[in-house]
């Protein structure tokens, strides 16, 4: 007999094993192996574990709720604000809650006490710098992660993403099919998905068309005024700077106010300019297939920039500040509201058994060309 209960957590830690997948392994459900499995219910018996059945009971009854985790800069962008919107109408719709997680709420081990509350999780944009996250992914319910996580912890219950690259890779096509030779990235900091993607893909595109981008590394969430002042420092430093794509939410007016400081005028391009100006729509969705036409020529930095050069700017991210800006930005509409309804489905499926586990699916996005990237009519 042993001194004190015998807990999962106990089995788990004597078999090499989350606690999760002791769960699975001793209820028979879940993709576990059967070695994995085998091994488990032996650690099990040796220790004496025996099941608490109310608390199974209890486990297995469901509290009509879902969490959602948010990065901790996701209050003050509207990106989120209208994700999470999306989230919890589709919830709604399976008859769900949503919990909005605080990220204190779930930090340092408290991310059992979250899952007793839950059926199911939504982590968006998941860091790798993000202490709860690893927590949640092994919390023992199902979870859906809002692109990928790229730090080590179990993998999730699925995933909805986007094709980041593809995004970005429409807008300096579509700045240097304006006239732009000399394009700027300033591209989020951080360890997410996005990101990451972000700063990968304004190095790469630079090296397959022989361009030279600028890239800028600014905070994830930006506010203007950052933008501003790095925008400043960079037109100051490299006259011959033409375009200016912004990543963070919310930040482009702060660029375009860098280009009145400097008194560029925004959105008029040269007679470099090729094909029309004002009837780009493009999507991306499922795969990585990128903008049709042929965008290589004249590439190559011009010497000799007047410091008074046109400026074409355009964002990573559309909302209200783009929309609303004077001139409107030219955006990537990520369409959060039906992203996160998307997340809210994929897990929503998953809890219902409509979907199996490790279901990863895409998310479309649109290039919005507005008077930033265009002449006056």
């Amino acid at each position: 007999m042993t001194s004190r209960t015998v807990t999962l957590l106990d089995v788990a830690r004597a078999a090499g094993v989350s606690k999760s997948t002791v769960s699975d392994a001793l209820q028979g459900s879940g993709r576990v192996a059967e070695a994995t499995r085998e091994r488990v219910r032996a650690v099990a018996e040796e220790l004496g574990y025996r099941p608490n059945s109310a608390a199974r009971r209890l486990r297995r009854s469901s509290t009509g709720a879902i969490g959602l985790h948010l990065p901790q800069t996701a209050t003050r962008l509207d990106y989120y604000m209208n994700l999470a919107f999306g989230a919890v109408a589709r919830a709604q719709e399976e008859g769900l809650d949503v919990v909005l997680l605080a990220p204190a709420g779930v930090a340092g081990g408290a991310s059992g006490r979250v899952a007793s509350r839950v059926d199911g999780l939504l982590v968006i944009d998941p860091e790798v710098g993000d202490s709860a996250v690893p927590g949640l992914l092994d919390a023992g319910v199902p979870v859906v992660t809002g692109e990928r996580y790229l730090g080590p912890a179990a993998a999730p219950s699925g995933a909805v993403i986007c094709d980041n690259a593809a995004s970005l890779t429409a807008l300096l096509d579509h700045v240097t099919e304006r006239g732009a030779r000399h394009p700027a990235v300033l591209a989020p900091a951080g360890t997410s998905a996005w990101a990451t993607a972000l700063r990968a893909t304004a190095a790469s595109w630079g090296q397959e068309h022989g361009v030279a981008v600028a890239l800028r590394t600014v905070p994830f969430a930006a506010t203007p005024q950052e933008a501003e002042e790095t925008t400043l420092a960079l037109l100051r430093t490299d006259p011959a700077v033409d375009a200016v794509i912004c990543a963070p939410d919310g930040a482009a007016p702060g660029v375009l106010r860098a280009a009145a400081t400097t008194g560029r005028t925004v959105g008029t391009v040269s007679d470099r300019t090729a094909g029309s100006p004002t009837s780009d729509r493009r999507t991306g969705s499922t795969t990585s297939d990128r903008t049709a036409g042929s965008t290589t020529s004249g590439r190559t930095g011009e010497a000799g920039a007047h410091p008074r050069t046109p400026l074409l700017v355009a964002s990573c991210v559309d909302g209200t500040a783009t929309r609303s800006a004077e001139p409107p930005v030219t955006a990537v509409d990520l369409r959060p509201a039906a992203y996160g309804r998307a997340c809210a489905e994929l897990l929503c499926d998953i809890l219902a058994g409509r979907t199996a586990p490790d279901t990863v699916r895409r998310h479309a996005w649109a290039l919005e060309t507005r008077a930033s990237t265009t002449p006056p009519c």
